[in-house]
């Protein structure tokens, strides 16, 4: 181990990326202050080197494009509150996006970022259901410390159960008895604390990522789809045999004529503040000035019909695209599409081929994983921002740097 970290090229910079990695479900400062030293090192390593990481590319343009959207619907935005300081959260997760992109490091390097995503998320679930079994979690379900609420945990450990799955798809062959063990484990580990967040289209996205990437692996190597399907039939007749929490939130609000939680409301006040600011929406994280009395005004100056009992405030729309249609308006959601769209053709033309090196697979699992979770739980849930934000870009930044580079005009 010491001899290959002799070999890295900027061990200093490749240190804080993974220290990142590792604080970055569990603890707030740290996360912070390692993830501001990395910008700032890889800055000065490549001011010194000369050496930015290549021609622009086509997913620099549509990272600029993301970045462009956000500050733009800050300057435009309809509604005054916090539009301006909540463009951070863009800006910090498309830099490291850029950085870890362009960064040009090796193999060996990847696989240390990746596994430290995952011990991390390990280390995360443990002291999670630690608080969750003791009592200290107030919510009784679980949560990430760092990233928090449980929609929020639920959102990131969907993309990592994805991530552990192609690791074990990848690696299977060549591990020795103990770490197939310890692959098992942390994959029953990941889907059980899914599980205890309770979050229903996590749950089930999470399942499906991992049936996808199963179907993905079949010109590969055949039992990965195989034991997938066997294990998510059990997986579900064991939830609804046992009970679990969130087979129960299921029949409640199904009993209740409320299986969409009061959705179909938040988005109908996401679509009239649309409606009032088509181009650049009320600004980021003004989704909760959305008022009925706003709404009210709106319908009556436009000449139509308002019904209070069909719209609902809350603070954002439950929803990637209609909170980004409602915050960053058309030109944001034009430019979501673009970056959701582009990043899939990419995950479909530059699959890996059955005979391509085990990380390759494994980076392209993990980058796709990020994909369906973000965009298939973002049709019901506001994904794509704080920590799970970041582990997706990250995701499909490791991924991509993997890529021969591609200037934007070929």
């Amino acid at each position: 181990m010491l001899d290959e970290l002799k070999k890295v090229r900027f061990p200093l910079e490749t240190g804080l990326l993974i220290a990142f990695c590792l604080f970055l479900p569990l603890v707030e400062f740290w996360k912070n202050l390692a993830l501001l030293a990395y910008f700032i090192v890889w800055t000065v390593n490549r001011a010194r080197t000369r050496d930015f990481g290549g021609p622009w590319r086509v997913s620099d343009t549509l990272a600029a494009l993301w970045l462009a959207g956000a500050f733009l619907s800050a300057y435009f935005a309809g509604l005054q509150g916090n539009a301006w300081s909540k463009t951070g959260d863009v800006a910090v997760s498309t830099l490291l996006f850029w950085l870890v992109m362009r960064a040009g490091y090796r193999q060996r390097e990847l696989r240390w970022t990746s596994g430290a995503l995952v011990v991390s998320m390990l280390a995360g679930t443990m002291l999670g259901f630690f608080r969750m079994w003791s009592g200290i979690g107030k919510t009784g379900m679980m949560q990430l410390y760092s990233v928090g609420h449980v929609n929020h945990t639920a959102i990131y450990l969907a993309i990592m159960l994805g991530l552990c799955a192609s690791w074990t798809f990848a690696r299977w062959r060549a591990w020795r008895l103990e770490r197939r063990w310890f692959a098992l484990a942390a994959i029953v580990l990941t889907f059980a604390a899914l599980t205890a967040t309770w979050s229903r289209a996590a749950l089930a996205m999470g399942a499906i990522a991992v049936f996808v990437l199963a179907i993905a692996w079949w010109p590969r190597w055949r039992a990965p789809l195989i034991t997938s399907a066997l294990a998510i039939v059990i997986a579900i007749a064991g939830l609804v045999g046992f009970g679990a929490g969130v087979v129960r939130k299921q029949i409640e609000y199904a009993a209740k004529d409320n299986v969409f939680s009061l959705r179909d409301g938040i988005w109908r006040t996401g679509l009239a503040a649309w409606e009032e600011y088509p181009w650049f929406g009320v600004g980021k994280d003004n989704y909760g000035l959305i008022t009925p009395e706003r709404v009210r005004a709106w319908r009556v100056a436009a000449g139509k019909d308002y019904d209070a009992s069909r719209y609902v405030q809350f603070p954002h729309a439950h929803s990637l695209y209609v909170n980004t249609l409602a915050e960053r308006g058309a030109v944001g959601l034009a430019t979501l599409a673009a970056c959701l769209v582009a990043a899939l053709a990419a995950l479909l033309r530059f699959r890996p081929r059955p005979a391509d090196a085990d990380f390759a697979w494994l980076a392209w699992g993990g980058a796709a994983s990020a994909w369906l979770v973000t965009a298939g739980v973002g049709l019901v849930n506001t994904t794509f921002h704080h920590e799970h934000g970041l582990l997706a870009a990250l995701l499909l930044a490791l991924w991509l740097s993997t890529l021969p580079a591609r200037p934007a005009s070929s």
